[in-house]
């Protein structure tokens, strides 16, 4: 359509509410008045939330992908801390100003675009030598639920939102407490630990395997991390700490797993590695907000956790970290950068 103002400057609303900045409850509608104001006018310059730059939060993904490629737009201004533009409720992943000017070449943006430029040389020093990624290795999807638990308690029928579908969610053992038991019941049957949440504190309860799906990794050893961690980002941590669990043990949407191992020993030194001052780092390029997925490990490199591992995971935290920046030959004020960076994790 023909373009039918020269600039456009505002700070759209940001989500369908506009009562504060809860992704889980008010989705997203800044892109739409971006791309209304491309459409309309030659130049737009604009005042965001900033997940986009790291393809997080609810934001269509095919969009984020067409905006970070758009040659004709720019990054104006980044603010990781939104509250310095903004008084009041915090805006995770930050702010950001963009300004597309369709008649010259500004961009395009690219991916990562908000991270400081010693990360960025980090990570590419890191992929220049290895494209293998961490995020092949996470199963964010956890158990569903078997029709079977329907067909033997028809009361609970009604219990989970045909909209929801059948996974375990965050509240499941509050909805369905009847099947889901604190200690593990001697009835004949078999049974699966699930971990989960109850009035929001972290719990487990053993649930019929029958009663069940469940990934493979269910049954191996592997990392847990939570799904989701506001305090974790807003502390500058960007996760909150690992827990290593064994076979028959799932979970429910509130974690994810990091590796289907078959000896607690490789999941140990996979826990190392993800407290790395190293690994927190690069993480910390695509984690922006409390949201943890697979995707976001796209920059952390897969490692050997086996006896046969170049790194010798038994070895305390920081010396793991000195291997692995000798590992990928990173320079000394890239070293430096993370150090002064990057804080220790217990």
């Amino acid at each position: 359509m023909p373009k039918k103002f020269d600039v456009v400057i505002g700070n759209p609303p940001y989500q369908d509410d506009l009562i504060g900045d809860n992704e889980t409850k008010s989705p997203p509608i800044y892109d739409k008045f971006m791309d209304a104001a491309f459409d309309v006018a030659e130049q737009a310059v604009l005042i965001t939330p900033a997940r986009f730059l790291s393809n997080a939060g609810q934001t269509p993904k095919a969009w984020n992908m067409k905006t970070l490629s758009d040659k004709h737009l720019r990054v104006a201004h980044f603010e990781a801390d939104s509250s310095k533009i903004f008084p009041g409720p915090q805006i995770d992943g930050g702010v950001v100003v963009t300004h597309r000017d369709v008649s010259r070449i500004l961009g395009p943006i690219g991916e990562n675009a908000h991270a400081p430029s010693a990360i960025k040389s980090i990570a590419d020093t890191v992929r220049a030598q290895t494209t293998e990624s961490l995020s092949s290795i996470i199963t964010e999807h956890p158990s569903s639920w078997n029709r079977m638990v329907f067909t033997d308690h028809p009361e609970l029928s009604d219990r989970i939102p045909k909209s929801s579908g059948a996974r375990l969610k965050t509240n499941t053992f509050e909805r369905m407490a009847e099947v889901c038991w604190e200690d593990e019941p001697v009835d004949g049957h078999a049974y699966v630990r699930i971990l989960g949440l109850l009035h929001r504190m972290r719990t487990a309860r053993w649930i019929r395997a029958d009663y069940l799906v469940t990934p493979p990794v269910t049954n191996m050893h592997k990392v847990i991390l939570a799904a989701a961690d506001g305090a974790a980002v807003k502390a500058g941590r960007v996760i909150g700490s690992p827990t290593t669990v064994g076979p028959n043990t799932g979970f429910t949407q509130t974690f994810l797993a990091v590796g289907m191992f078959e000896s607690s020993a490789e999941a140990n030194a996979c826990a190392a590695y993800i407290k790395t001052k190293f690994t927190r780092a690069l993480l910390s390029i695509l984690k922006t907000t409390q949201h943890n997925s697979a995707m976001k490990w796209k920059y952390v490199p897969a490692q050997d956790f086996s006896a046969n591992s170049d790194i010798d995971w038994t070895k305390p935290i920081p010396e793991i970290d000195q291997q692995l920046y000798a590992k990928y030959g990173l320079a000394a004020e890239e070293i430096a950068f993370i150090e002064d960076n990057v804080k220790p994790m217990e």
